[in-house]
């Protein structure tokens, strides 16, 4: 009997319309877009405006796009996980919002958060549901609304953040395609340089809290950087190695979009071409659970069955890992 693989059948994204061009920031806070441009790569990113709409909104676009390309009918799903650093609110699942909002009413659901790592950390989950070999169909959403915790006074942190949502599709593959490897790391050493303080258990949200914005996201750069600089390409180079793969096997490197320095690092310690990374970062920032999947939204029509792609993250906690999977369709 052939061994059950879990293989993406299928992607959607989206990105809210507004777009916080870099010389839009400069009349906010004191920067420029040369500064940022150099030291990130950003020259915008996307920001959910409208009142009342938070990560599920994004969440359910991205599905709703995959739906509607895919031909899915929402009644076969059945899991919905929702990869978030951002959720709607407290207690109630963003994913079972999601879930029922999109039509899939015979799923279950559950959101899954570990920072920018979390998408890479649902592609683990998922594919252990599918290879189970009791789940079928199970949809993937990497989604955050950033800028509901950033502090736009913030210079540190403001410029690196977008809002965006993207989504796979997970399905058993019984010729090897999907999933084949990973390699899935965290250090809760890290947890004090990058992190939102108050408005969790520890540290509940008081009015002097919101009032000295100690609600919002905090970040040590120069931790986080060397932090994500290593340890990602450490975990890249090391799928590599234990799979038996060298560069020219390599048709794409998905690497989390938080710092174009930390994605050309990862590309160089693994010897890389330039062409075959993955970028988007220019276009919307660190959308935290979101950047895996938009990047393969953003790709799709490039990306050939067979192709051999490793994913890499860096995010808060710490977390981090890389991961092996071969595409399974051309678009």
């Amino acid at each position: 009997m052939s061994k059950i693989t879990a293989a993406i059948t299928a992607i959607g994204g989206y990105v809210p319309e507004y777009v916080l061009t870099n010389q839009i920031l400069e009349t906010l806070v004191d920067t420029n877009d040369e500064w940022i441009t150099t030291r990130t790569g950003i020259k915008e990113r996307r920001i959910l405006k409208d009142d009342g709409k938070g990560t599920s909104y994004l969440a359910i676009k991205a599905a709703q796009d995959l739906i509607q390309k895919k031909g899915l009918d929402p009644l076969e799903i059945e899991l919905v996980i929702v990869a978030t650093a951002t959720p709607d609110m407290k207690a109630a699942a963003t994913a079972a919002y999601t879930a029922t909002q999109i039509g899939a009413t015979n799923a279950f659901s559950f959101d899954l958060e570990a920072a920018c790592s979390s998408f890479l950390y649902g592609m683990s989950v998922a594919a252990r549901y599918i290879e189970s070999g009791k789940y079928k169909k199970v949809l993937l959403i990497g989604a955050d609304k950033n800028s509901s915790m950033i502090n736009y006074k913030d210079r540190a942190t403001c410029i690196i953040f977008g809002d965006g949502a993207g989504a796979a599709l997970f399905e058993p593959n019984m010729d090897g395609f999907g999933l084949q490897d990973e390699l899935l790391k965290s250090d809760g050493a890290g947890r004090e340089f990058l992190q939102a303080t108050y408005g969790g258990s520890s540290y509940p949200s008081t009015p002097e809290a919101v009032a000295e914005g100690k609600h919002f996201i905090f970040q040590e750069g120069k931790m986080v950087f060397k932090n994500a600089v290593f340890n990602m390409a450490d975990v890249t180079e090391r799928i590599l190695e234990q799979n038996n793969l060298v560069n020219d096997d390599i048709a794409w490197l998905v690497a989390h979009q938080a710092n174009k320095r930390i994605i050309d690092a990862t590309a160089n310690r693994i010897n890389i071409d330039e062409n075959k990374v993955m970028m988007n970062i220019h276009k919307y920032g660190n959308t935290t659970s979101a950047t895996l999947p938009l990047l393969l939204f953003d790709y799709e029509k490039q990306l050939k069955k067979g192709d051999k792609l490793i994913f890499a993250a860096f995010g808060g906690g710490f977390t981090w890992g890389s991961v092996y999977l071969t595409w399974a369709y051309n678009s």
